[in-house]
This record gives C-alpha cells, structure tokens and sequence, in this order.
C-alpha cells in the first residue's frame, strides 16, 4: 500500500507535469505512437475484412491468420524488429500493426456478417450494386460492430505502446523502464498506473461512441 501511495505522489508531483520528459509530453507520444499504429492496422485489416465479410470468400483463412496473429507475443514483435530496423519508431509500430490487425478485421467481417441476410437480398432486388450494397447497407447497418473493433485494437495497442520505449522511444514506457532501471519503484509504478488510466478512459469512450451509434434495442457485444 505504501508504494502505491509513493506512486500516487510521483505522479502528483508538479515537477512531473512540465519539461520535455514531463507526464504531458510523454503521454502525446503514447497516443500518437497508439494513433499512428492502429490507424496503418485499420488501412490494412478493414477493407479486407469488409470484403471477407461481405463475399463470405476466405473466411476460414481469415480467422486462420486473425488468430495466429493474436498469439505472436508482442515483446518478441518489438524484439525481432528492433534487431532487423534498429532504433527507431519502425520496429514498435510495426509490432502494435500486428497486434491490432485482429480486432479490427474480426469487427469489420462480423460487421458485414450481423446485417439480415434479407435486408441484403431486398437491397439486391432493388438494383443495388454489390459496393452499394456494401457502403449504403452493410457498413453502416454494421457500425457498431466495427466501433468494437476498434475499440479493442486500440486498448490492446496503448497497453502495450509502453514498449516503444524498451528500444529507446518515447511514451509512458520510459517512466517504467526508467524507473527498473534505476530501482525507482514509485516511478516505475506510476508510469504503470498512468498507462492503466489511459487504456480505460480510450475504452470508455469509444464504449460511448459504440453506444452512441448503435440502432436502439440492438444487441451489443
């Protein structure tokens, strides 16, 4: 209890909250290293997800790889990319790519998946075309789903950004790295409530978001 209390006055101590290692600085970074990662994930999984969900085409292979991804550990991520770029922001972002790839294409297929197979015959009896279908039906129909997607990449990348600076980056990571290094066991622990903090405020607010879209008296996930 009482380094937690000793982590609680670190992370209050004015002195924390100015300069160029200052909590501010370092949280920017975080969000910009989690932003910058799930956004190039989103580019790559969301379109293929759509398309999956929306022909039923390779989904077996889809799930196949979604789920090898989600076992790779991230460490090991971090690790092999950082011996193959070197220092730098290349091998983390890399690595948070990988592992929020998952999330994203399981909310953009089963986004495709939820809509009622006759709400998407009648849109085809109508003349509709196939990426009608898909951006006028299906996707916003499916909204919800792909909110959840991203809901979970994004908590799943800023509780692991903190690695970013096992290999000399920025982020809430140094606080903790910094602070095992040196022994520094209130710094170390407040980093590591400062990332659990803002894991859960992201998490509520794209829960509200979620909410917030969800057609009323549709059944959440």
């Amino acid at each position: 209890m009482s380094q937690l209390l000793e982590a609680f006055a670190w992370i209050g101590d004015p002195t924390r909250w100015s300069g160029p290692g200052g909590i501010p600085v370092r949280l920017a970074e975080h969000l910009w290293y989690t932003a910058l990662g799930v956004a190039i994930a989103a580019l790559i999984a969301v379109p293929v997800g759509l398309y999956v969900g929306h022909s039923h085409r390779a989904r077996g292979l889809t799930v196949a790889i979604s789920g090898a991804a989600r076992a790779l550990p991230t460490l090991g991520l971090v690790t092999l990319f950082g011996l193959w770029f070197g220092i730098g922001l290349t091998a983390p972002i890399l690595a948070f790519v990988v592992l929020a790839i998952p999330s994203l294409l399981a909310g953009a297929y089963s986004a495709c998946e939820s809509v009622d197979p006759d709400t998407v015959d009648a849109a085809r009896a109508q003349g509709m075309t196939e990426w009608q279908i898909l951006t006028r039906v299906e996707v916003p129909l499916g909204m919800p789903l792909l909110i959840s997607g991203l809901r979970l990449a994004v908590v799943q990348v800023v509780a692991t950004v903190m690695l970013a600076s096992y290999i000399g980056n920025g982020g809430l990571g140094r606080f903790i790295f910094l602070g095992l290094n040196l022994q520094d066991y209130p710094q170390m622990l407040g980093g590591s409530i400062l990332v659990v903090a803002l894991a859960l405020v992201l998490d509520v607010l794209l829960r509200l978001l979620e909410r917030g879209i969800s057609p009323r008296g549709a059944a959440r996930v």
